[in-house]
């Protein structure tokens, strides 16, 4: 007697599981585009990935339980689920962009709705896709196969967005274009199902309409951006690109060009001399005849252009983990100008990589002078590097005579982080001079030379120079009572102190 064999999967099975997979890899770019935006306007990446993640996974814990209450009709119900999802998911990104600019006070509250809505809505999918599915499908096959193609979906998607989708597309393109991936899954089943639903006309028109609308989206993507990028710059726009580590955005009006990191001001034309002067001169002066130097950070190639003014140098490492930086600042003519074509000199070797790693290869040569120019903490990614165990790594690869320089924020605004760091430093054995100036596109700026010996004042500075001058630099070591020195801990990898002390202290004076 012949036993009879289970039937085998449906084309219309397989279509569900193949719509499991673009679900999954839609749900997964919503939360990453949401993560992305909030470090960028926000600041703090760690803090702003988990509270969007654990929100998200909150809001699908909630979709799933309310997925009970959805007994007929559930290929209507999914369709419909699809629709919103495709259009409050896809557009997510573009409303935060816009709301940031022009309501900045609910940005959070936003944030975290349409975090919640979007999860809530996603949450409901997956179970009603399920029970369609249960119809001719034993459930050890089922539960297995759905969350295959679950995990499958996100994988791709995990992998695709930074190394993708958003230097490719930008967040706003991004969100989009899943959007109308979820829209699509929609008027599929509006195809598979179109025998069981009641009101095919109505939902034929609802996937008509999102499609329509996500595609003008698309459409006008660059558009909404400029919309957006506009009122919060302020100045014109002339140069925009999303890389898988930042936004940078450049900008020109009457003081010139400006240059943004994640929305925070990096230099301006009209005063970037005082800043790159103060960083690197007192440093390169007080060695006497460098050879050889790097420079973390600094990608725009400003504290390269300084450097080279000392005949001595025979090599500059720049060191600067976005590609997108150095390619912009070795490629724009305007930005070539500004950097006195810095990039394009026979002595600089431009690394892209990681300077924590960098800095622990076997093959890296004792250093003259290192420059540091990092963007500030405003993060956890960006806090390792002003770390005793950055530092540390830093005083190993220094030669013996060799001395360091450190961009150290604002003693004034940020008083309890500059000095932070000065202990860090000081933590591992070097001596420390710290110091400031005044950069009026910033305020009162501070800095931190570091050395195996102590730091002297130079006898000589390069021809040329707009703001340092050998009688001006003792000035520079001067600290008046609001910016003295304070206690401070050390900073360290565990503990990433500096990361919260310069969020407080900063958040007081930009009402954070």
């Amino acid at each position: 007697m012949r036993t009879a064999e289970a039937p085998g999967p449906r084309p219309i099975d397989i279509a569900l599981l193949a719509s499991v997979f673009v679900i999954a890899a839609c749900g997964l770019v919503y939360e990453l585009a949401a993560g992305a935006l909030a470090s960028y306007l926000l600041g703090d990446s760690v803090l702003q990935f988990s509270t969007v993640i654990g929100t998200y996974l909150f809001a699908m814990g909630v979709g799933s339980w309310l997925s009970r209450y959805f007994e007929r009709q559930l290929p209507a119900h999914f369709l419909r689920i699809e629709l919103l999802v495709a259009l409050i998911g896809g557009a997510l990104p573009a409303v935060l962009f816009v709301a940031h600019a022009h309501v900045p006070g609910a940005f959070r509250v936003l944030l975290y709705g349409l975090v919640g809505l979007v999860g809530t809505l996603v949450g409901l999918e997956i179970p009603l896709v399920m029970r369609i599915l249960r119809r001719n499908v034993q459930l050890k096959d089922l539960v297995s196969q759905v969350l295959t193609f679950d995990y499958l979906g996100a994988l791709a998607v995990s992998l695709a967005f930074p190394l993708l989708l958003v230097p490719q597309l930008g967040l706003v393109r991004t969100g989009l274009l899943f959007g109308f991936m979820n829209a699509a899954v929609a008027l599929w089943a509006l195809w598979l199902f179109r025998h069981e639903l009641r009101r095919f006309r109505a939902h034929a028109l609802a996937c008509a309409a999102v499609l329509l609308l996500l595609a003008a989206g698309l459409a006008g993507a660059e558009h909404i951006t400029r919309f957006a990028e506009d009122k919060f710059y302020q100045d014109r726009i002339i140069a925009s690109h999303a890389s898988p580590y930042q936004r940078i955005v450049l900008t020109h009006g009457r003081q010139g060009l400006r240059l943004y990191l994640n929305g925070n001001l990096q230099f301006a034309e009209s005063d970037e001399y005082r800043y790159h002067e103060a960083l690197v001169h007192p440093a390169m002066a007080a060695h006497g005849a460098p050879r050889r130097v790097a420079v973390l950070g600094g990608g725009d190639g400003m504290a390269v252009r300084e450097i080279l003014k000392y005949p001595s140098v025979e090599s500059v490492i720049l060191v600067e983990l976005d590609a997108a930086m150095t390619r912009l600042f070795a490629d724009n003519p305007m930005l070539r100008r500004l950097n006195a074509d810095a990039l394009h000199d026979a002595r600089v070797q431009v690394v892209n990589e990681d300077a924590f790693q960098w800095l622990q290869r076997p093959e890296v040569a004792p250093l003259d002078v290192i420059v540091v120019d990092f963007p500030d903490p405003t993060n956890f990614a960006i806090g390792k590097l002003y770390t005793n165990s950055f530092y540390a790594l830093l005083e190993r690869r220094l030669a013996a005579s060799g001395y360091a320089v450190v961009q150290t924020t604002s003693p004034l605004v940020a008083r309890q982080s500059f000095w932070t760091v000065v202990q860090t430093i000081e933590s591992v054995g070097l001596a420390a001079t710290p110091y400031h100036a005044h950069v009026p596109s910033f305020g009162e700026w501070g800095f931190v030379v570091a050395g195996r010996r102590p730091w002297r004042l130079p006898e000589v500075l390069p021809a040329g120079l707009r703001f340092l001058d050998l009688p001006s630099l003792p000035l520079l070591l001067q600290f008046p009572r609001d910016m003295a020195r304070v206690p401070a801990e050390v900073n360290r990898l565990s503990n990433q102190v500096l990361v919260h002390t310069y969020e407080r202290e900063w958040g007081r004076v930009l009402g954070h």
